[in-house]
This record gives C-alpha cells, structure tokens and sequence, in this order.
C-alpha cells in the first residue's frame, strides 16, 4: 500500500519533483482526490492512462492557476470565457478551450480541445504554484468507478501504482465540476455538476447585455 503524506511546503516540492520526473500525485481538489501529472508529458500521460484504465478517446482535464497560464495549454481564450472565469474561477466550472496544436493528442483525446480550471482548493493551487505550470486533474478512480473522496481510498484504490498521495483531509465529493463549452455561437453543458448550468448561462447573458 502507498501511505500518504501530510501536506508541508515538504511534501509539495517532493510532488513537484516527481511530476517532472513523469510520475503521478494525488492531491485533494474541490470535489474528488486527482491524479497530478504532467500534462506536456506523452509518457506520463500514458501512464495515467494506463492505472485508470481509462479509454484512450477521453480527454483529461487540467489545472491552471489562473488566466496567465492559459496560454500554455489553450490556442484561444473565446471572449465570453472572461466573465466566466471571473466570476466562477477558482471554483468547479471546467472550460473547454481549443487546444494547442503541440499538446500531446492523449491529453486533448484527440479532440483538439482541452478542458481547464482552476481550483478553489489551496493544496491543489498550492502544488501548481511549486510545480510551476499545470497539471492534470483527472479523477483518482479507475475509469467507471466512484471517485475517491480520501487519502486513504486513494491508497485502496491504486496502491504503488501512484507514486504519492498528498493526504489534504476529506474531500466534498457529490458532483463535479461543471464541464461547458462552446457549440457554435452557444454555451453548451458537458456535464453539469457543483454549479448549475443555468447559472452559467445566466452570467455569460448578463455579460453580453452589458456589453
């Protein structure tokens, strides 16, 4: 079994060793524990693939620690993503950009998108911030599964398959995040989860009324 460690400035450089060494954290976020890799890592990718036994045509999402980071990951930021992201960054809304032509086709799914947020946990933010760029935030479950809410149903779940397990206390669980994208000129709802997609809709019309 991987017995995991308490979060300290500590453990979080470990993390962020192992990261770019191509491995995988899981860290508490918002809603679920998330597996952490590096997302411009092919090999990495594949391996998270690999322990989720997740479905290669799945994209996985990812976390930014803000708008400055968007540009490493997304191709485009559509314009009525800023009122979006102001009023319900950091928080569970999942914004599905065009992705950057040279990110690796696993992370996008082949999809040519890429789903982003940023997280309103501060161990989440706390890892990109000493990682020093994004990572990923797919669920810590295997594909089909319920997603762990604890450190310690990390550890059940995946063993030494995950190289470290930031223990962050429990995690809400419930829904996810609220997956929305663009279809069209429209907002269109993924999947809806911890925000109400009415909700959305109902920021991004007023943003266009004042506009």
């Amino acid at each position: 079994m991987n017995t995991p460690l308490i979060v300290t400035e500590e453990t979080l450089r470990h993390a962020a060793g192992i990261l770019r060494s191509g491995g995988v954290v899981a860290f508490p976020t918002e809603t679920y524990y998330g597996l952490a890799s590096d997302p411009l890592q092919p090999q990495a990718l594949e391996r998270l693939f690999f322990i989720k036994r997740r479905p290669k045509q799945m994209p996985i999402l990812a976390l930014v620690a803000g708008i400055s980071q968007l540009n490493l990951l997304a191709n485009e930021v559509p314009a009525v993503y800023y009122r979006l992201i102001d009023t319900f960054w950091p928080g569970p809304l999942t914004l599905i950009f065009p992705a950057l032509p040279t990110l690796p086709p696993q992370l996008t799914g082949y999809t040519g998108t890429i789903g982003l947020r940023r997280s309103s946990h501060p161990v989440a933010n706390r890892l990109i911030d000493v990682f020093g760029a994004p990572i990923t935030a797919t669920s810590a479950n295997i594909s089909g599964g319920s997603p762990a809410v604890t450190a310690a149903e990390v550890s059940q779940i995946f063993g030494s398959q995950v190289d470290l397990i930031l223990d962050g206390g429990r995690t809400p669980g419930g829904k996810g995040s609220t997956l929305v994208g663009i279809l069209g000129t429209s907002l269109h709802c993924l999947r809806e989860g911890v925000i109400p997609f009415v909700s959305v809709q109902t920021c991004a019309t007023t943003d266009l009324n004042n506009e």
